[in-house]
């Protein structure tokens, strides 16, 4: 379950709220506007994972590795770059080659969340409507205030039924105030009426699980909407997997690492899905985040919060047309979340105006 109890505390400070009505994007395509964007999010994964692999403490302490052997076979290896090829392959071999990751903090290319809390509904509210809201500080479930960019571009005639949101976690329909607005938001275990043959079976599978979490599995996720974009094929879609967050909250970093692995194959699953069907082929971008950080030390990986070192500490990367292809940024820069709500408008050749 996500922590949500440091957030009470962290309001009971003064924390002032990042006002503009216009953000810079972190980055813009180098030609014309892309066509299609597919924003996916890795709730709560850490950049040290990203950019360095499975940490070699943390594999082999049995507090949070059960089976050292066995996951240091599959993702140890001496070096940094060994080891993150090892656990995110996609990632490390073809958007390091053909696209951009922003977040190593080694080389000081920083990516921060802006909101004070550092937790999943405050860091989604972030990216999604480009502004923090000071008074969004929990994950409780209720709707939000401000415009997020989905809604925003649902409401321009190029992309009207053409948006949609999958996401394993049960609190988005909230994060995008679906019940005030157009946006289909597919999360959690709800249950849907359906036609598609397919999706009848994902639905069944999801019934069949006993213990229904907030969290729905990744892969149900996953399924459910890959038959959507090929049904439908939206040219705004929202993906977001949960289940990271929630193995690294259980302690276990066998099961963080293993779900960080899968995610990577999924991402390079539905790549492969674009980059073979007409009107997305080489028309289509990717750009994949994450809501908050985690403590970066060996007893804190497990929380994140306002008061826990490295939660703020985030990353981005990027693949598609027009997105330049220097792999790994080594520059000294400091990026923030809420950017990503304008970088997603540019890339589609749109201005999104904040409102509060």
């Amino acid at each position: 379950m996500k922590s949500i109890w440091l957030s009470t505390i962290a309001t009971l400070f003064f924390f002032p709220a990042i006002e503009k009505n216009h953000q810079s994007p972190i980055f813009q395509v180098a030609s014309r506007p892309v066509q299609n964007i597919f924003i996916i999010t890795i709730d709560g994964y850490r950049w040290q994972e990203v950019f360095t692999g499975a940490d070699p403490q943390l594999i082999n302490d049995k507090k949070f590795c059960d089976d050292a052997a066995t996951m240091s076979m599959m993702y140890a290896a001496l070096s940094p770059d060994e080891r993150r090829k090892k656990l995110m392959p996609f990632f490390w071999n073809v958007i390091a080659s053909k696209g951009v990751l922003y977040g190593n903090r080694q080389y000081g290319n920083k990516v921060n969340v802006a909101n004070p809390y550092a937790l999943s509904y405050p860091g989604y509210s972030e990216m999604l409507t480009g502004t923090v809201d000071i008074s969004i500080s929990s994950n409780k479930k209720r709707n939000n205030p401000n415009k997020n960019i989905l809604e925003y571009l649902s409401t321009i005639k190029d992309f009207k039924d053409s948006v949609a949101v999958f996401a394993s976690w049960n609190v988005f329909p909230y994060i995008f105030n679906a019940a005030n607005n157009s946006l289909p938001v597919n999360s959690g275990y709800e249950k849907r009426d359906v036609e598609n043959s397919t999706v009848q079976f994902l639905q069944r599978a999801e019934e069949m699980v006993e213990e229904k979490e907030d969290t729905r599995y990744d892969d149900l996720t996953f399924l459910l909407a890959k038959e959507y974009v090929k049904k439908h094929k939206p040219r705004v879609l929202f993906l977001g997997f949960g289940e990271t967050d929630e193995f690294a909250h259980q302690g276990r970093y066998d099961a963080y690492l293993q779900k960080a692995n899968s995610i990577d194959k999924m991402i390079g699953d539905l790549w492969y899905l674009i980059q073979t069907t007409h009107g997305y082929r080489n028309n289509t971008v990717f750009l994949i985040t994450t809501d908050h950080g985690r403590g970066n030390k060996k007893n804190r990986w497990t929380s994140h919060g306002s008061f826990i070192s490295g939660s703020s500490q985030t990353w981005l990367a990027a693949i598609g047309p027009g997105i330049p292809a220097y792999g790994e940024m080594k520059e000294e820069n400091q990026f923030h979340q809420q950017q990503l709500a304008e970088t997603v408008a540019s890339i589609l050749g749109q201005q999104f105006l904040i409102t509060r």
